[in-house]
């Protein structure tokens, strides 16, 4: 009998509540409330992620960001700091037990990214993984991804690329020399691309969407079922939210 999976669209939400839901899933998960869970979201409005061990003020032009209504927050996961615009970002949460999630790190990631490969492979993308934890096309990178573990359970998150800004990305973030800009977004424009760029014409968040579920579907052998966030965890989310990721305690710790 296929296992079933549940799978969350939320739509577009601040950087806060993001967060907050990928913390509560987790944390229901954990307590045996839901099954295994892929969401995917998008960010309304523009936000930077830093990573857990990342300082804000190290990382961003957080004065910038406020005069152009992007969002800061810091992620429960590593890695580095992302803008988050024009994308489809999507988390899995499954238990760490779990017969397809191995307990080392790097075959987690590429079996995860794997069902990312796959879905872009149904747009017509062809992509590939590359440790630690992106995926790219050709040299060019479409997708970062980021994990934690937390008693017994796995959270993966990432984006996938529709399009980019490197400009705006780079009048957020800071950057160690000025006088080296211009450079910097010349080399990202060659290391980074998105799918509508790979494939000539727009790309919808839908588009993305159904075709990574499919991905995830054939690459875990599930039938992912349409789903809401239960009482528990939309409580939670809004603690989370209040208590945590809205704080600057949390966003700005280091």
């Amino acid at each position: 009998m296929t296992e079933l999976w549940r799978f969350l669209q939320t739509g577009y939400q601040d950087a806060f509540t993001n967060m907050a839901i990928d913390r509560a899933i987790l944390e229901a998960h954990r307590e045996g409330l839901v099954p295994p869970t892929l969401r995917v979201y998008g960010w309304a409005p523009p936000a930077i992620s830093i990573g857990y061990f990342q300082g804000m003020n190290e990382e961003v032009d957080v004065q910038a960001c406020h005069k152009q209504g992007v969002d800061c927050v810091r992620r429960i996961t590593g890695g580095g700091a992302v803008f988050h615009d024009k994308e489809l970002t999507y988390s899995l949460v499954v238990s760490e037990s779990h017969p397809m999630i191995s307990h080392n790190i790097l075959e987690s990631y590429a079996r995860i990214c794997g069902a990312l490969v796959r879905g872009l492979d149904g747009l017509g993308i062809q992509s590939s993984f590359t440790p630690i934890n992106d995926i790219v096309v050709g040299s060019q990178k479409i997708s970062g991804n980021a994990q934690t573990r937390k008693q017994g359970v796995v959270l993966q998150h990432g984006t996938i690329l529709l399009d980019v800004d490197v400009e705006m990305m780079f009048t957020l973030l800071q950057v160690p020399n000025e006088k080296i800009k211009d450079k910097l977004i010349s080399d990202v424009r060659q290391r980074v691309t998105s799918c509508s760029r790979v494939l000539g014409r727009p790309v919808s968040f839908d588009d993305v969407s159904r075709n990574i579920r499919h991905g995830f579907e054939q690459t875990f052998a599930v039938q992912l079922r349409e789903g809401t966030l239960n009482a528990k965890e939309r409580d939670w989310t809004d603690k989370y939210r209040r208590e945590i990721f809205n704080q600057h305690a949390w966003n700005y710790k280091r």
